[in-house]
């Protein structure tokens, strides 16, 4: 039997990881909060949560209870669990821990979680919080395991996709309750409205097609990342999972595979 990974988040980064672990036969659980606010949600399994069931590459992912999670794993399906990070510890006992919620923070995972810990991104010290850290910028090392120290700390700068950064990615202005007016995969022209949060206006800043936009109907607080525009003006990149996510993705499938490979090597040798 493979070792059992709990994934806690369900976002893009994190799906690159979950879908490169699966297809490598990896029994893998995902916890996710119980209002998930990806906006790319297309390219997600986390957005089980909002509609049920959600197929990505051909995989499945299905919101179920705790429960549940043993059935749904011998169905060959992804569960996805909103339980707490806590209970899911206490009632799975995962064999790997994979920190994947890009929080640029670590919100509460250690090494004695389980038997090797992974966090994805900065906010996590590799031999002191977790057993590896995956970097996650852009550049020639990501995607790379990094066992002594951390990744690179966050710029604040998004990632430059089609030649823009600051401005593919929306922002809200204000909080507020927020309304979604074009969805994902559509044309977008500068300037155009694609939302709203209450009465004010959310506007595209650049032409392109929208990759990713927050589930309509949700509170947001100032300055909440709304939307992602993508100005290659490729429909299908807004459906399949990210060259970035699955960089990081083969980085948490390394990780992984090293340590099932090395354990079994000691454990032959006793």
């Amino acid at each position: 039997m493979k070792p059992l990974i709990l994934v806690r988040g369900g976002g893009d980064i994190a799906s690159g990881a979950i879908y490169r672990l699966r297809r490598a036969g990896y029994p893998v659980v995902v916890n996710e909060i119980a209002i998930p606010t990806m906006i790319r949600r297309e390219v997600s399994y986390g957005n089980a949560v909002h509609i049920g069931e959600m197929v990505l590459e051909r995989l499945v992912a299905r919101h179920v209870s705790i429960s549940e999670v043993q059935d749904t794993l011998a169905q060959g399906v992804i569960p996805v669990v909103t339980s707490s990070y806590e209970d899911l510890l206490d009632r799975l006992h995962p064999d790997i821990v994979v920190d994947a919620i890009l929080s640029k923070k670590n919100l509460g995972t250690t090494r004695l979680d389980a038997p090797f810990v992974i966090g994805v991104g900065p906010g996590f010290s590799a031999g002191r919080d977790v057993n590896v850290v995956i970097e996650t910028m852009r550049g020639h090392n990501l995607g790379r395991c990094i066992y002594d120290g951390e990744a690179e700390s966050n710029t604040g700068v998004p990632g430059n996709v089609g030649g823009y950064t600051h401005e593919r990615v929306v922002h809200s202005p204000k909080s507020g309750l927020f309304t979604a007016k074009r969805h994902i995969g559509d044309e977008v022209q500068a300037n155009e409205v694609i939302g709203f949060v209450d009465d004010t206006p959310i506007r595209a800043k650049i032409t392109g097609v929208l990759r990713g936009i927050l589930h309509s109907g949700l509170i947001v607080s100032d300055h909440f990342k709304l939307a992602d525009i993508d100005a290659r003006c490729e429909e299908s990149h807004c459906y399949s999972i990210s060259d970035k996510s699955l960089a990081v993705g083969g980085g948490v499938l390394e990780a992984v595979t090293a340590w099932d490979y090395e354990r079994n090597q000691d454990g032959m040798h006793l």
